[in-house]
């Protein structure tokens, strides 16, 4: 599995104007993208999920060409699913309905009482089934970013992406949800990319680092 990322993108106007220029490669299992709050970081997580469109370059995944000239994979077809830094659960769904969105056609929500072998295959794989019938205003933090990973990996993407997925966490939690998502990672041998400002998570996650300030890449390790 392989990451292919050259984009540029011009945001806001001659007032306050932020242009992103980042260029990279990897074939790590685990893709840091480090640097300070306003870097750009979460600019550039975004246009490869698709959720930005670059004003030119390209982004390839797995050999897979999702952007270039004349090129542009809908974000839904991509097979990348993205993890959002508050994990942007729907609050009037189940732990099980949430779970099972990703995999609902169109915008139906899943019947609350619906049993999906799916969507049990994953709330047991992330031990979420004593609270499967639960709302997400009812669960820890961690039961929250574990839902969220779920739902994002039912899919079966090539990639996740996740933005600052410990920052919402208390520092106890912190450390545990990042041993446990480089277990997950290991054990489903998937490949990640995330991004933070913390070298704390930078060090737990021991992957192939690239440094971003001011929207340009300044070091890769």
């Amino acid at each position: 599995m392989s990451v292919d990322v050259d984009i540029r993108l011009a945001l806001g106007d001659a007032g306050k104007r932020f242009e992103l220029d980042v260029a990279f490669t990897s074939s790590h299992r685990r893709i840091v993208l480090y640097g300070p709050s306003g870097a750009g970081k979460s600019v550039a997580l975004r246009t490869i999920a698709g959720l930005l469109k670059p004003d030119a370059g390209h982004v390839r995944v797995d050999g897979r060409t999702l952007f270039d000239t004349g090129i542009d994979v809908p974000p839904r077809d991509r097979g990348v699913a993205y993890v959002f830094q508050d994990y942007a659960l729907f609050p009037h769904l189940t732990v099980a309905q949430n779970v099972g969105f990703a995999i609902a056609r169109g915008w139906i929500n899943p019947r609350r009482h619906a049993r999906n072998d799916r969507v049990a295959h994953w709330l047991d794989l992330f031990e979420l089934g004593a609270v499967a019938d639960h709302y997400p205003a009812q669960v820890s933090g961690g039961q929250r970013q574990r839902t969220a990973l779920a739902r994002a990996l039912i899919a079966e993407p090539r990639i996740v992406l996740l933005d600052e997925p410990f920052s919402a966490l208390d520092p106890a939690l912190r450390g545990r949800m990042r041993d446990e998502l480089r277990a997950l990672q290991a054990r489903l041998d998937l490949q990640l990319m995330v991004i933070t400002h913390d070298p704390a998570d930078v060090e737990a996650l021991d992957g192939h680092t690239i440094g971003i300030r001011d929207g340009r890449v300044e070091s890769r390790g």
